[in-house]
């Protein structure tokens, strides 16, 4: 990709994604995920109502009038974005490839982050560790965030999940808000997730192409497996083999929903060619009553 086009290309992504965090998910995003605390900010005088407990009697007795302390959280979290770049994450049959889709995605999420005070990094990840950037704030680390995604090219094709994981695992000391975005076509990751989830808030994005679980009766067709290049001819006309294919593919998303939740983390689905908006909404809107009422 030529550097005038990558800027045009960015730039169109940040015009998109800011507008949809900045007018849609920063309230949701801020009610979905807690700071990490509260702190002192001021006292001001005592009105009916008020906590007791929340008296401040020193500056009472020197006032002489009753004042209470005044408390407000602490917003500022760490957000950790995990990216799959494998070989299966280029695959598109609509308008956007899924890497392209993954990269609004981690767009949205971090400018949402930032105008909520938060710090965001990114992990892109294949069958080996491809690029860590640390957590950080402001609009030019969000924005080298979207070129690393858009530009990546990995060295490998496969998917280690479970070294991902045990990565991140590792470098972050403190409580996060990680975001796992992939197909999850790997396996044994289930007890490394159940040792991030107690430590960090895990959400598992899963993002696939309709193509994936539905095949279109076209005849017969030589596939290509992305990540390992293995290529079989497949008779399409097959009602019985496009019935697999769609059992397969469910399949293999309730079993992911299923060790996700097990581990004590966040399962999303999210399809290509279908807007993400109402279901990040959802998502945000289900996590708020869960915050709210935890």
């Amino acid at each position: 990709m030529q550097t005038t086009d990558l800027l045009k290309k960015v730039r169109k992504i940040e015009i998109k994604t800011r507008g949809l965090s900045s007018h849609l998910f920063t309230g949701g995003y801020h009610s979905a995920f807690k700071g990490r605390g509260m702190s002192f900010s001021e006292v001001r005088l005592y009105y009916p109502g008020d906590d007791v407990r929340a008296i401040d009697w020193n500056v009472t007795a020197r006032a002489g009038e009753p004042f209470v302390k005044v408390f407000e959280e602490e917003r500022e979290n760490t957000v950790m974005l995990l990216v799959d770049v494998s070989g299966s994450a280029v695959f598109g049959s609509h308008t956007q490839f899924k890497e392209e889709y993954l990269t609004e995605l981690c767009a949205v999420l971090a400018f949402s982050a930032i105008a909520n005070n938060d710090k965001v990094g990114v992990l892109l990840f294949s069958d080996r560790i491809e690029l860590f950037i640390p957590p950080k704030k402001g609009k030019q680390h969000i924005l080298r965030i979207i070129r690393e995604i858009l530009t990546a090219k990995p060295r490998g094709r496969g998917t280690d999940l479970a070294g991902a994981l045990r990565f991140i695992h590792n470098v972050l000391k403190k409580r996060s808000v990680c975001f796992l975005l992939s197909d999850f076509l790997a396996d044994g990751y289930d007890d490394v997730l159940r040792v991030l989830a107690r430590r960090h808030d895990c959400i598992g994005i899963h993002c696939w192409d309709p193509l994936e679980r539905d095949l279109p009766d076209v005849g017969v067709l030589r596939v290509a497996d992305a990540e390992t290049g293995e290529q079989v001819w497949v008779d399409t006309t097959s009602t019985q083999l496009r019935r697999q294919y769609l059992y397969t593919f469910e399949t293999h998303r309730a079993n992911t929903q299923t060790l996700f939740r097990r581990a004590g983390a966040d399962f999303l689905s999210l399809c290509t060619n279908q807007p993400y908006v109402r279901a990040l909404l959802r998502f945000f809107a289900q996590r708020s009553k869960i915050v709210a009422h935890g």
